[in-house]
Parts: C-alpha cells; structure tokens; sequence
C-alpha cells in the first residue's frame, strides 16, 4: 500500500507567500481562499511557529510547503537556521524554483535544501542549487513532471521524489509512465533513494511504487516509534 508522503513529512509554514507565480500552484489557491495573508505575491514571516520545533518527539518538516526559499528574507531565515541548530532531533526541508537567487553556506547536519524540477529546460536548477547553496544534504522535487526530463546529471544529490499533477488540472496534465521510471533508475545508479509520490498509483500501479526514504529521514521515523513507546 503507497504511504502519503504528507504522513512522512509534516509541513510547518513559517513562511507564506511566494513572488514566483507558477500557474500551477496549489499554495496560492489555499492562501486565497483562506485569507492567510493580504497578498500571497509578499511572502510573511510568522516566527511564534517557531516553538514547534521545540517538540522532543521526532519530526521530517518541510519548512516551504507555502513559499520559496528564495523569497525568505535573510534575517528570516538566520533566525529559522538558529532555531534549527538547537533541535538536532528533527529534520529540516527547503525547497526553492530560484536557487539563482540564493547564496550562502551552512554546516547544519540536519538540513536538507532541494529545488522543484517541472521539465527539462529547468534541469539548469539542480546544479545551481549545488553551486549556490553550500550544505550537507540536496534533493531534487520532481513534481509536477510535465515533461520527460531525459538523462539527469544527480552528481552530489541525495534523494529525489517523483510526482505528477493533482488537483482540477490532474485530467489534462499526466506524468507518462516512462519518465518516472527513468528517474528512479537514474537515481539508483548513483545509490540515490527515491519516492514516487502517492499521486503516481493510477498512472504507474500499486506494484510498480518505488518509495524509499534516506537513513537520516527514516531514522526519525524509527525514532518516532520508540518515543511512542
């Protein structure tokens, strides 16, 4: 049975708003309807949120499930970093489509910075990120494919999740088959883990699902379980 990532992954959204503008994106949806904030175009810090990483149970938390990395200010996201540093216990996400935009380094062991790869003229991304970004851990957000992005060069990343469009436009925009496989042979190549997303079973087939986890991920994981205990 496929496992939601969602229920992996928990989503903790300092911040929210993005000035990129994808047509696709389901964030800007939620935020309006919602009334979250005034303009999804300005992204807002809500720094309160940050004593939830002070919880002693284990998380996986994505930190930009409603924004970009690119458009956090650099004070926001000095303070996010410190706050990181004292909770060893979970582990942290970014995700970002601007990795041009970004430039800095971290020594952070629990941090995990990636970017959104959509087609094959944006490919440029991973090694930007790389460039740009000067950490311990990368991965690469496949979703939504719109095209098949052909050979990937995954030198240096250390996971990669695969996914296809949700939603209303799910009818019309479709991941084949074939460039999902790809991707998660590519990847185990090089001994990367990947993870098809849940969305990818009526496309691919129950049987067909490769979801794997990195150790670090997957140790918070076990960890939840024995705190449980």
């Amino acid at each position: 049975m496929a496992v939601c990532i969602k229920d992996l992954i928990q989503n903790m959204n300092l911040v929210i708003g993005c000035p990129i503008g994808c047509s696709y994106c389901y964030a800007r949806n939620n935020v309006r309807r919602f009334h979250m904030i005034d303009d999804f175009e300005k992204p807002e810090f809500f720094p309160n949120k940050l004593r939830l990483m002070e919880k002693e149970r284990p998380q996986n938390f994505l930190l930009t499930g409603m924004s970009d990395l690119a458009g956090w200010r650099p004070e926001w996201r000095d303070q996010v970093f410190a706050k990181i540093r004292e909770n060893p216990q979970h582990q942290f996400l970014f995700l970002s489509k601007r990795p041009d935009l970004l430039d800095f380094e971290t020594d952070l062991e629990n941090t995990w910075f990636g970017v959104t790869v959509t087609r094959k003229s944006e490919l440029w991304r991973i090694n930007t990120l790389k460039a740009n970004i000067r950490a311990k851990h990368y991965h690469v957000t496949f979703e939504p494919l719109f095209d098949d992005p052909g050979e990937v060069d995954l030198s240096g990343i250390d996971w990669i999740v695969v996914g296809t469009m949700t939603g209303a436009q799910s009818k019309k925009i479709r991941t084949a088959p074939a460039w999902a496989y790809s991707l998660v042979d590519q990847a185990h190549v090089l001994g990367i883990p990947a993870f098809m997303k849940e969305d990818l079973v009526p496309i691919v087939g129950e049987a067909q699902m490769v979801q794997e986890l990195p150790p670090a991920l997957q140790r918070v994981l076990d960890g939840q379980a024995v705190w449980q205990k």
